[in-house]
């Protein structure tokens, strides 16, 4: 092997043992001795070691006594990213008008791959222990930010999350493909997602859709709370209007923002 290619086989393996030492972090798994890490990222204890010492020198990691957790670099780097950026700045304006009419739980969401991943919420001094916290992911197909981006979604996008396992979260769950796609439907056709105590005892949740200059799904918002304060007549057209002006915003940002040239002939 030359050491040309030696070079790029150790960089490789080098960036994949740090991906497994930041993958074993998460909303439940904030803070890790070195014996945790080592069991969650599957690596031998050695490697670990001296992988994790190498990222607290960069800034990735940050181990302040015992426990090691994700570095302030990292954090400073996760606001350039453009769900984080572009997305939140646009609608966070009317994430806060909603949250100001509803007096609950709102919250922003983009799907990642079979997964809602929540990318900004706004709970004030009532919050609700049992959501997931910004970065935290949320089942797509019991949740109204789910439903409210699969039902503009195409087939493929659909399917990969059926095919995922639709998780029973409470007796309320939907947990067949049918039924999916045919709340699915009601949702394309009504505007807004209800999503009444599938996923938590107690709780649910009307979302909308957010869409790009282009006409395609990106995200959706939803307000979320005790079923008695979250009355889906009442609440879902003001959610609509939210995203749909969110929409707006979102798109005249993206049309705005400087395009590449393209190369002369």
């Amino acid at each position: 092997m030359s050491p040309t290619a030696r070079d790029r086989n150790d960089a490789s393996g080098a960036l994949e043992r740090a991906a497994a030492l930041l993958d074993a972090f998460d909303v439940t798994h904030r803070e890790l001795t070195l014996a945790r890490l080592v069991e969650r990222s599957g690596l031998p204890r050695s490697t670990v070691h001296r992988t994790a010492a190498r990222m607290i020198e960069l800034g990735w990691l940050d181990k302040p006594g015992e426990k090691y957790r994700i570095g302030t670099r990292l954090f400073e780097l996760s606001g350039l990213v453009p769900v984080r950026h572009e997305l939140r700045e646009a609608v966070l304006p009317y994430l806060q008008d909603l949250y100001a009419a509803a007096k609950t739980t709102v919250q922003l969401g983009v799907l990642e791959g079979t997964r809602v991943l929540v990318v900004e919420k706004i709970s004030g001094h009532r919050q609700l222990p049992m959501l997931d916290q910004v970065g935290g992911f949320i089942p797509a197909h019991c949740s109204g930010l789910g439903r409210a981006i699969l039902a503009w979604s195409n087939a493929e996008t659909v399917g990969a999350v059926v095919a995922a396992g639709l998780a029973r979260r409470t007796p309320r769950t939907i947990t067949t493909a049918d039924a999916l796609d045919r709340e699915l439907a009601v949702v394309h056709e009504r505007g807004w997602a209800y999503d009444r105590e599938e996923g938590n005892p107690g709780i649910s949740c009307v979302a909308a859709p957010i869409f790009d200059f282009t006409g395609n799904v990106t995200a959706a918002l939803s307000v979320t709370g005790p079923t008695a304060a979250v009355q889906p007549d009442r609440i879902g057209p003001a959610v609509r209007m939210a995203a749909a002006a969110a929409s707006r915003a979102y798109s005249a940002r993206r049309w705005a923002m400087p395009r590449p040239e393209l190369p002369s002939h």
